[in-house]
């Protein structure tokens, strides 16, 4: 039996802010459970507000659950030193994971140096290969973020998120800031990476039309719950959830 890479069990997270007769509670989830296996990509789709990023950042274990428990690799979510390079997160905004200051080699082998403290230099050759895996021209490795085209900038966020070969990655609305010609390409680009290395992906999005071409599975979410989970298929097939119908009626 397959271990699923990520699995969170009847998670609740709140904010609290205030005090006293001030106080109040946000709960932006509520009662989740979930699991990605390997190799598989689970889209997550809902209005903005529902509580996607705060699954995200639960999910890359950078916000602690109020309740319930996250799993990773059946074991409970360690010290951040245990999954270094084992987790990564590809954000909508490639400039909020590459440094404007530093040339894109020295960008995409931060993670690989921070591994294993050596000189960002020494991972040239794996910069290269990796930047051939995200159809760029090892040639760009020594431009900036602001010299790259926004499909440029997302295939080398890609890499920064690759290179360490994790086996889960967040997709957090990765191409929702592209043109759709890009987004195509950029889609592609991740079915056919996962294929290859075999990582499992959390894939949040409002855009329903991405989310079908990349995932397996659909978890919509609405007011911090899941309201339906079900195959891709199925679920634009027959949805069973009111939220979910309107959802594709937008679509």
């Amino acid at each position: 039996m397959t271990t699923d890479i990520l699995q969170l069990d009847h998670v609740t997270t709140e904010f609290v802010s205030g005090w006293g007769r001030g106080r109040s509670v946000l709960t932006a989830m509520r009662d989740v459970s979930l699991a990605v296996a390997p190799g598989e990509t689970l889209g997550l789709v809902g209005e903005s507000g529902s509580g996607k990023s705060t699954t995200a950042a639960v999910a890359l274990g950078l916000r602690a659950p109020t309740s319930g428990d996250v799993r990773f690799l059946g074991k409970p979510f360690g010290r951040t030193k245990e999954r270094l390079g084992l987790v990564q997160a590809v954000p909508q905004n490639p400039f909020w994971s590459l440094d404007p200051r530093l040339p894109v080699a020295l960008s995409v082998a931060e993670p690989l140096a921070a591994l294993d403290r050596s000189k960002l230099s020494a991972h040239a050759p794996a910069v290269h290969r990796m930047l051939e895996q995200v159809r760029l021209d090892p040639a760009l490795a020594d431009r900036f973020p602001h010299e790259l085209s926004g499909g440029q900038r997302q295939r080398i966020a890609i890499a920064r998120a690759l290179i360490t070969r994790p086996r889960f990655i967040v997709f957090d609305e990765a191409v929702s800031a592209l043109d759709v010609s890009v987004q195509a390409q950029i889609l592609n680009l991740i079915v056919d990476l996962q294929a290859e290395h075999g990582f499992g992906a959390l894939f949040i999005s409002h855009d329903l039309a991405a989310v079908r071409y990349v995932a397996q599975r659909i978890a919509v979410m609405r007011l911090g719950e899941i309201v339906e989970l079900a195959e891709t298929s199925r679920f634009y097939d027959t949805p069973q959830h009111e939220y979910s119908r309107q959802l594709l009626e937008a679509l």
